[in-house]
């Protein structure tokens, strides 16, 4: 994707307002404003979404509690870091959830959730035409809401929600591939398909595959990390 400088400015909230601003922090994270390791300055933070430091010092509670960031002596909050053997553990998981979460909702989603469904995709192919990631993370964030609702399984969806804002570490290795979002919609688009016409067993095969493929990349971004910090002259990631 072209490099955009983003808006992260918490702006005219529906939501409560600390909820907005952990979101915006997420989401800086998700895209590569802040790196793993990096130290997360509260006046930068405050700067970034335009509220104060109560409201900052409170959104990053909620992301340490969540594992996102870590509280570290004598620097504060950074982002956490996670090992390839971690994101390894992180996509088992996700392969079986997300696969139980499609075979759900082919079994249970109304006409209605369907119908919701393909919004959701038209949000999605809007927000790749836009070359925008903060936009596409919305939609896909709002897809996988659909699913959830319409899988009708609230234990399942607290699970996956808790280990999505984990991995949400891992979508900055995953975006800066180059090709990887236009890969990406293809894959949902058969997924959006098995969903609404498949068997639930197609659908939950499907699912499991896109997780698969998107684990793939973020490997084989842990090896090309491993490779520059191998080169001579080349700085170790911090």
């Amino acid at each position: 994707m072209a490099r955009h400088e983003y808006s992260f400015k918490v702006i005219k909230p529906t939501t409560p307002l600390r909820h907005d601003v952990t979101e915006s922090i997420r989401t800086a994270i998700a895209v590569g404003r802040f790196a793993s390791g990096e130290r997360m300055r509260e006046r930068d933070l405050c700067e970034m979404t335009g509220v104060s430091r109560t409201l900052v010092r409170e959104a990053l509670r909620q992301l340490e509690s969540e594992g996102v960031i870590e509280v570290v002596a004598h620097r504060g909050p950074v982002v956490a870091v996670i090992t390839e053997e971690q994101a390894r553990g992180i996509y088992q998981v996700r392969e079986v959830l997300e696969g139980l979460a499609a075979e759900l909702y082919a079994r249970n989603a109304s006409d209605d959730s369907k119908d919701e469904l393909r919004e959701t995709l038209q949000d999605m192919r809007e927000a790749f035409k836009s070359d925008d990631p903060i936009r596409w993370l919305e939609a896909k964030n709002q897809f996988y809401d659909c699913i959830m609702r319409g899988a009708g399984n609230d234990a399942l969806g607290r699970s996956l929600s808790l280990l999505n804002a984990r991995a949400i570490l891992l979508r900055a290795r995953s975006m800066k591939t180059p090709g990887r979002l236009n890969v990406s919609y293809r894959e949902i688009e058969k997924l959006v398909d098995a969903l609404v016409t498949g068997t639930p067993s197609q659908a939950r095969k499907v699912a499991v595959s896109h997780v698969r493929e998107a684990g793939k990349i973020v490997f084989a971004s842990f090896r090309e990390t491993e490779k520059s910090r191998q080169k001579p002259g080349k700085s170790s990631e911090s």
